[in-house]
């Protein structure tokens, strides 16, 4: 056998070989008309105080896009007619089978859009965004999501008024409220450490100051130990009162100091549960971290920062930020809160 026949053979063989790979292997194909989730269960909304503990459970099932695929979740509202062009994020996550949430943080979830004390017909649904491990812009990333939603459920809700305490002299129009109206009030306030505060229950018409490092009624004020925002805390029936710093930041090599502290501190709007800043950013990347510290961090992508995540890349301009901590416990890996970044 010549030399060139030889040479000829094996080249043949090889274009088979690569055709027979090709034939072998296994290939991802979605589905022209994907099954998008279905939401089949919402408990009743007929909401009290005194079952805020109770846990609601709204079942769905997964979006079926044709092959084997991994999805994150939102469960959301909207006034009904709305056509969700203004959305109250209830519940996220990997798992729509069962979405759990106490009453008392579903309460307080729907009073940031509807009245309290009333029964006000909404529209939920349940949005699924795949997740896809592809380069930036690709079609299923975040710039390009591949997106499926359920039908629309209609059903009334009843919200209940929180009991509150006003805080009076803090230099803001501001408040902490009880979730279960048990004398426990907790919120975020913006305090100024030269502005000692009181606390007073319109409802009873109790001020409430300090007394050492206890509560008291018809006491002097409570001096804040620092500037900036705080988790404040009060119990009226043990009179007990603690004040946490409590500041969400923004760090990386984006922002004006860097990777170095302090970060550009966001401002809470409690209307809607938010953290926002509006700040000139640098080519770089950016996170989310409470206190400028490390212990509690949020990275990752617009819709679904988790504790550790990865940084955020952003090119120079001006943005507006707006993160919403969907979990303020949760730890390393677990989904913390979701934002959007809109650039101005």
């Amino acid at each position: 056998m010549s030399k060139k026949l030889i040479i000829y053979l094996a080249f043949f063989g090889l274009i088979g070989l690569l055709f027979s790979c090709e034939k072998d292997e296994t290939k991802v194909i979605m589905s022209a008309s994907p099954v998008v989730p279905t939401l089949t269960t919402v408990p009743d909304l007929t909401l009290q105080r005194n079952n805020g503990t109770n846990m609601l459970e709204f079942v769905g099932t997964a979006v079926d896009p044709g092959f084997a695929a991994s999805a994150n979740y939102f469960l959301e509202a909207c006034a009904s007619g709305n056509k969700f062009a203004s959305t109250v994020s209830l519940l996220s996550g990997t798992n729509p089978k069962s979405m759990k949430i106490s009453v008392s943080d579903l309460n307080g979830l729907l009073i940031k859009k509807f009245p309290t004390d009333k029964t006000s017909a909404i529209d939920i649904r349940l949005r699924a965004v795949l997740v896809v491990d592809a380069g930036t812009g690709a079609p299923g990333t975040s710039s390009a999501p591949f997106e499926y939603v359920s039908a629309t459920k209609t059903v009334n809700a009843t919200t209940y008024g929180l009991p509150r305490l006003d805080l009076i002299n803090s230099g803001v129009t501001q408040k902490i409220e009880s979730a279960l109206g048990d004398g426990k009030y907790t919120g975020y306030v913006k305090l100024d450490k030269t502005k000692s505060f009181t606390l007073k229950d319109p409802d009873a018409n109790i001020t409430y100051g300090a007394n050492g490092s206890a509560l008291a009624v018809s006491s002097t004020g409570i001096v804040p130990t620092d500037n900036g925002w705080f988790k404040l805390s009060a119990n009226t029936k043990a009179l007990t009162y603690s004040m946490e710093p409590y500041m969400i930041g923004l760090v990386g090599s984006a922002t004006p100091n860097g990777w170095n502290s302090p970060d550009q501190k966001m401002d809470y709007d409690a209307a809607t549960g938010t953290w926002k800043i509006t700040i000139t950013l640098v080519d770089g990347d950016i996170k989310f971290r409470l206190n400028d510290g490390w212990a509690w961090n949020l990275g990752g992508t617009t819709d679904k920062l988790t504790v550790d995540g990865a940084n955020i890349t952003l090119t120079a301009g001006k943005y507006t930020i707006v993160l919403t901590i969907t979990n303020p416990n949760s730890v390393k890996g677990e989904v913390g809160g979701t934002c959007t970044i809109t650039k101005i």
